[in-house]
């Protein structure tokens, strides 16, 4: 199950969401988003865990936790929507 994880600090690190995350179950994966011109977080990011059971007990134990004096927002990732190519009107 893929977990979008959101409210981050933009210092978390994709080391310390595995950790938090790993203390309810086997994490496969864990990454920040960045943006792809600065190289900043973006705020959030996502983790995979394999076992259903794992993740919701995960998005269950860290919704609304703190973490880096910010508040997390965390629920099971939805598929991204398709969007239309960008206009650029330059």
């Amino acid at each position: 199950m893929e977990i979008y994880v959101g409210n981050l600090s933009w210092s978390t690190s994709d080391q310390e969401l595995t950790d938090a995350f790993a203390a309810y179950g086997n994490v496969e994966k864990a990454s920040i988003i960045s943006d792809r011109d600065s190289g900043r977080s973006k705020g959030f990011g996502f983790v995979t865990m394999n076992d259903d059971d794992e993740a919701n007990k995960a998005i269950e134990g860290m919704n609304g936790t703190e973490m880096g004096g910010r508040n997390l927002k965390v629920n099971e990732a939805r598929p991204r929507e398709d969007r239309p190519p960008r206009q650029d009107n330059w």
